[in-house]
């Protein structure tokens, strides 16, 4: 095993993870900066994002309008401090990426250009084309390279938190290439993994998304925040998940059933009208379209295919000289996994996994309550996104959260000295048990791929777009039987070098916990809010659930859950509405 130390230690390499790093870098230069990702940092996530980052910069809107498209969005779960710092760092964040590298898309004279999003009165969502996310990591990454201090561990899988006298002091990981287990003392840890898509059978998330850093903060003590409020994107692949950036809706697409109508005009979704006009009712929020594509299902107006049931998304009247400047990456996507030209045929969509709104619960810092360990993106919580988050604020809230985590950790981290004794005896505890439990271990006869599909199945019909406490607490029985069954998983390959069936067990391991707080944190939320829609409970209620969910992990395993009072400053709870 080897030993290593730093300052501030971040895991994950995408655009939390490197913003980060690079604001204790900024910040407090004598710092020692550690990277540790499981991939290669530009294979994070984050390169996939497609349709944009939002932020105020155009004339007519305001921070104010934004706060509360955001909080409405989010069905008055956002603790609003917190969105207010987003809504108000968020223009300084973009354009400093701007003045990085970022090429984002202009209008003619120059200025920067946005497009609409869903649930945004506004048009406030920066772009780079239809590959946001992609050039924002590149300029995240080439950016990060200018710092001495900043040291990386590519492609090292981590294992195990290290927490002594109550702080988190570091953490164990494998190197992937070689097998070799790595303790790394820190006097901070920012957890930046990422979601926890692949819980899910389809999901738009890659297949690195499997919630690492939400369970090895579970884990280590720290709660997590809301874990029952999961976002499903309402235009994915049918087979793959890929998503279908919402850029190509705020464009002009249509949603169309198998009769070639627009169905979205017959449904609520939050407009002030009675019905949505036309022009816009493609943007409404994502939870409220996957909901009116169920509701679609169930009166036979879907289309069945191999991979269930879809609609289909038409561009074709945009033409292909705006599809190719605008969403070009969808064309791409389409033709390179569909066989599909979208500037002459229709595209197959269907709702499909895609963010998670919880996640570690964390201060407006990025502080958990577990001292030492913070945590900023996807994988935390903080929480400016409720029960529902609003398109192309993810992007914005890695550069605003990721900086704030940074700062946070570097002033409350010191600098760090060799690892201690008794850091070495956890992290040695760690090797042992993978060594006997997996790669020395007869184990039994369960299979890694059997057990995962049966977490899905359960996921899928329990806690997907709809949800009842029937089947909630039939899947948290499931799910129970499948952590007992996880011990007697058995490995094919005993190997050290890239061994992605350990990895893959030890993913299993950390979605099966998170399965469980999903389910336990919706069973116990007694209410529909946002994209948490209980059919027996299918009114949002203020009076008892204005408040987070805390999932912790008892002794034995099971999650516990506890509440939190929602941060309310300026917007009481009212009717959520959205558009112009």
């Amino acid at each position: 095993m080897d030993l290593f130390s730093c300052d501030v230690l971040v895991v994950g390499g995408g655009g939390a993870g490197l913003r980060a790093a690079i604001a204790v870098a900024e910040s407090h230069p004598r710092l020692r900066v550690a990277v540790i990702s499981k991939v290669y940092p530009m294979r994070s996530h984050t390169v996939s994002a497609e349709g944009g980052a939002a932020a105020v910069i155009k004339a007519g809107d305001s921070q104010d309008a934004h706060a509360y498209d955001t909080i409405s969005g989010g069905d008055w779960l956002c603790d609003q401090d917190a969105v207010e710092a987003f809504v108000r760092e968020a223009p300084e964040e973009m354009l400093r990426l701007e003045h990085w590298g970022c090429p984002w898309s202009r209008e003619p004279d120059g200025h920067v250009a946005v497009r609409p999003f869903g649930g945004m009165k506004v048009e406030r969502t920066w772009f780079a084309a239809d590959k946001t996310g992609f050039h924002m990591l590149h300029t995240l990454f080439q950016t990060s390279l200018k710092y001495d201090a900043i040291q990386r561990y590519d492609e090292c899988f981590v294992t195990r938190l290290l927490v002594d006298e109550g702080r988190c002091q570091g953490l164990v990981a494998i190197e992937l290439a070689t097998g070799k287990v790595l303790a790394i003392a820190a006097g901070a840890v920012i957890l930046c993994t990422g979601g926890c898509g692949k819980v899910f059978p389809f999901t738009t998330n890659a297949n690195i998304k499997n919630g690492d850093g939400m369970a090895l903060a579970y884990r280590a003590g720290a709660p997590l925040k809301d874990m029952e409020f999961v976002q499903y994107h309402p235009t994915g692949l049918p087979f793959t998940g890929i998503l279908i950036t919402e850029a190509a809706r705020s464009e002009g697409g249509w949603l169309l059933n198998k009769d070639g109508y627009r169905y979205l005009q017959d449904y609520d979704l939050g407009k002030p009208e009675p019905r949505p006009v036309l022009r816009s009712m493609e943007l409404g929020p994502r939870d409220r379209l996957s909901q009116a594509f169920v509701k679609e299902q169930e009166k036979g107006r879907t289309i069945e295919g191999p991979y269930g049931h879809y609609v289909h998304l038409d561009v074709r009247h945009l033409g292909e000289k705006l599809i190719d400047r605008k969403i070009p990456f969808v064309r791409e996507l389409c033709l390179k996994y569909m066989n599909i030209d979208p500037v002459k045929e229709m595209i197959p969509v269907r709702p499909v996994v895609h963010y998670m709104m919880g996640g570690i619960s964390t201060d407006i810092d990025g502080a958990t309550p577990l001292a030492g360990l913070y945590a900023a993106g996807e994988a935390a919580c903080v929480s400016i996104n409720g029960a529902n988050r609003l398109g192309s604020n993810s992007l914005t809230e890695c550069l605003v959260f990721g900086a704030r985590a940074g700062q946070a950790a570097a002033e409350g981290a010191g600098q760090r000295g060799e690892p201690s004794p008794a850091l070495v005896a956890q992290a040695q505890d760690e090797q042992r048990r993978i060594e006997e439990r997996f790669l020395h271990g007869t184990g039994g006869a369960e299979k890694i791929a059997t057990l995962r599909a049966e977490m899905h199945q359960t996921m899928e019909a329990s806690a997907g777009i709809y949800r009842t406490e029937s089947t909630l607490k039939e899947a948290a029985g499931t799910l129970e039987g499948l952590q007992e069954r996880l011990p007697d998983v058995a490995l094919d390959d005993h190997s050290h070098t890239f061994n992605t069936e350990l990895t893959a067990a030890l993913e299993l391991s950390y979605m099966l916990d998170l399965a469980q707080a999903i389910v336990q944190s919706a069973l116990e939320r007694r209410e529909s809010r946002g994209s948490h829609q209980r059919t027996d409970h299918p009114g949002r209620d203020d009076g008892a659930f204005l408040k987070h969910s805390l999932a912790y992990r008892s002794a034995d395993g099971r999650p516990r859950v506890e509440y939190l009072p929602v941060k309310i400053t300026r917007w009481p709870p009212g009717q959520r509405v959205y558009g112009r």
